[in-house]
């Protein structure tokens, strides 16, 4: 028996529409969940920094941030994540903060993928507020003890984890300073402590998970500031932008920003909290240091 179905124009336009629209946001969805939340990205960018010494003119540094490591992230998506940033084979690797999402459960397995890390100049990390346990601004930790837990792991491991404080890097007798600093929402972060005590002539550049903390620098030297935490919203939605990401959220929300004398990049991050990327993939990020 052959059943002759009427053509599409046979309904009424609305629900014509409301078959496309419906169709299209299925796909989006399914997408969102399945494809781009493992499918990672790798940025490349060249940060001009004024009176960069010659010896680290061309110096790479390869940013991770936010793996948040628990049940909800493969860890395997973590190793792939780890392997495309040693493949970059950069001088220093940077991972800005969010090692757990959760928790002591998964601190041994975020600080192993982690040790995997390779670059001459070595591995540094701050954390972030998951790893103080820090969900809001409140500033109120849920496990008290879990950011030094992260430390002594990452610690133990070879990463150096830098809290409030500054040290040189050294190439060809010239310096370049590298910076850490605590988590803007728990309260201990000291920008004085890791950035005052350097010369005022001397580029630096400066970790902290929260992007924000760009606007607390009150004048002080930062060439370039690696931030992650807002994963970029995880959704940029057609017409919506992204929903997930307050107004002061979306100011400094993924990518490259200048603030005042300062070059902020926001790194969308490795995981997630919950499983649905939509035109934020995860990414892993490449910058070239030049000389301005």
């Amino acid at each position: 028996m052959n059943l002759h179905l009427p053509h599409l124009d046979f309904y009424p336009r609305s629900l014509r529409r409301w078959t496309h629209w419906l169709g299209q946001t299925w796909a989006r969805v399914s997408y969102g969940f399945h494809v781009e939340p493992t499918w990672l990205e790798l940025n490349r960018l060249d940060i001009a920094i004024a009176g960069l010494p010659t010896a680290f003119d061309g110096f790479r540094i390869v940013q991770l941030s936010d793996l948040h490591c628990g049940w909800q992230v493969p860890i395997a998506h973590v190793h792939e994540a780890i392997a495309l940033a040693n493949a970059q084979r950069a001088d220093l690797a940077a991972v800005t903060g969010d090692f757990v999402h959760k928790g002591y459960q998964h601190i041994d397995a975020a600080a192993e993928a982690v040790a995997g890390l390779r670059a001459e100049h070595g591995v540094f990390a701050v954390l972030g507020n998951h790893d103080f346990s820090v969900r809001n601004a409140l500033g109120v930790p849920r496990y008290r003890g879990l950011h030094q837990s992260i430390d002594d792991a990452l610690t133990t491991r070879g990463i150096r984890v830098l809290r409030n404080e500054t040290l040189p890097l050294e190439r060809n007798g010239q310096r370049l300073y590298l910076g850490g600093v605590d988590d803007l929402w728990t309260r201990f972060c000291d920008l004085s402590s890791a950035l005052d005590g350097i010369p005022v002539d001397a580029p630096r550049v400066l970790l902290a998970h929260n992007p924000q903390t760009v606007q607390l620098l009150g004048g002080r030297r930062c060439d370039l500031m690696l931030s992650g935490h807002t994963h970029g919203g995880q959704i940029d939605w057609p017409g919506l932008g992204r929903p997930f990401l307050g107004t002061v959220g979306r100011r400094f929300a993924a990518g490259l920003y200048r603030h005042e004398q300062t070059h902020l990049y926001v790194n969308k991050g490795v995981g997630y909290g919950w499983r649905f990327r939509f035109r934020v993939r995860p990414e892993v990020a490449v910058f070239t240091l030049r000389a301005a």
